[in-house]
């Protein structure tokens, strides 16, 4: 298939610059079975939901990736962005921009705090930045790494905002935004309901936001990401299935973790690494049974799994009718459940 075949146009003012408050969302239903569209509020989510299904959440904490600094020999500004921590010192990172960042450079956070660039990644342009002079935490010099297409700085509105109230493993850059839509009283009232929840991590790194540039989508290479499922989590899952209960997928970070790690007969075994797996149609899924999604950009990654769980044909013209009903879409935007 085609990058192409993946386009498709909308007004720009669907894009969700601010969050709603938890659990406060518009959700679209799209059945599979039938392509019939329901329109609902993200509390319903619990019509759907069965005693003994499974809901599977990636537990990842965004961390506050952006950092202002100048580099040290000319005071020009530039801006860090963390993509990975390598160890205490050493961090993988984007620069902007670029080219006053070259080896050797040396980059100031402020009086005491430097970093010096050791090395560049020749496709991706990410730096290995070794820094000097650390007091505390790193990441108390960053902010919140907001999507490019939310136009304004971050807020305090950020802080909590592009955060699940699950989170806790820091590492992404990026946040699992179908997440987002959950508050405390809706996890309260699907554990009530005896809903076996399972949490994996992956942490989501800036690839997730970068263009298939390939016109060819079997072209594309996924950057690798750092995925954890714990054994209790894989058992939770592996039970859920042999009782016959559904397992729900809290957004494609979740869903790429679990097809991932799953075995030829649909088994999960407990395991960490990296994955860069990429899920496009033609895809049988092994383990997930139900999927938990925003509305994606046009061309990218996302909308080609989300098109694989369901079909092309019926994610684009249900994205049609979220435009006709003025959904929000991307990260800060309304929630989509594919069943």
């Amino acid at each position: 298939m085609k990058t192409s075949d993946f386009l498709f146009d909308f007004p720009g003012e669907l894009i969700a610059q601010y969050p709603r408050e938890k659990g406060k969302s518009r959700l679209m239903v799209l059945s599979r079975d039938s392509g019939k569209i329901e329109h609902r509020s993200f509390p319903d989510i619990l019509d759907y939901v069965k005693p003994q299904d499974c809901f599977a959440l990636n537990n990842s904490r965004v961390i506050p990736a952006r950092i202002n600094a100048f580099k040290a020999s000319t005071g020009s500004k530039v801006e860090i962005f963390l993509v990975e921590k390598k160890s205490d010192v050493l961090w993988k990172a984007l620069v902007f921009p670029g080219k006053r960042a070259r080896v050797g450079d040396v980059i100031t956070l402020d009086d005491k705090v430097t970093c010096r660039v050791e090395s560049i990644t020749q496709d991706t342009g990410e730096r290995i930045l070794k820094f000097e002079g650390i007091n505390g935490n790193l990441l108390n010099y960053g902010k919140t790494p907001l999507p490019p297409y939310i136009t304004r700085a971050p807020e305090d509105i950020d802080i909590e905002g592009y955060q699940t109230i699950y989170a806790k493993k820091e590492g992404s850059v990026a946040a699992p935004t179908a997440g987002l839509h959950f508050s405390k009283k809706i996890l309260k009232s699907l554990e009530r309901k005896c809903v076996n929840i399972a949490e994996i991590t992956l942490h989501v790194g800036p690839g997730t936001f970068r263009p298939v540039r390939t016109e060819k989508i079997e072209e594309h290479k996924m950057e690798s990401e750092i995925f954890t499922i714990t054994g209790d989590a894989a058992s939770i899952i592996n039970k859920t299935k042999r009782n016959g209960g559904k397992v729900f997928a809290v957004g494609t970070t979740t869903a790429r973790v679990l097809e991932s790690v799953a075995g030829e007969k649909g088994e999960l075994t407990g395991k960490e690494g990296r994955t860069e797996l990429f899920i496009h149609p033609p895809y049988e899924f092994k383990i997930i049974d139900h999927l938990l999604t925003n509305f994606h950009l046009p061309g990218s990654t996302l909308i080609m799994l989300v098109s694989a769980f369901a079909s092309r044909e019926m994610i684009l013209e249900s994205y049609r009718e979220a435009i006709k009903e003025k959904y929000r879409f991307y990260s800060y935007g309304d929630a989509m459940l594919i069943l």
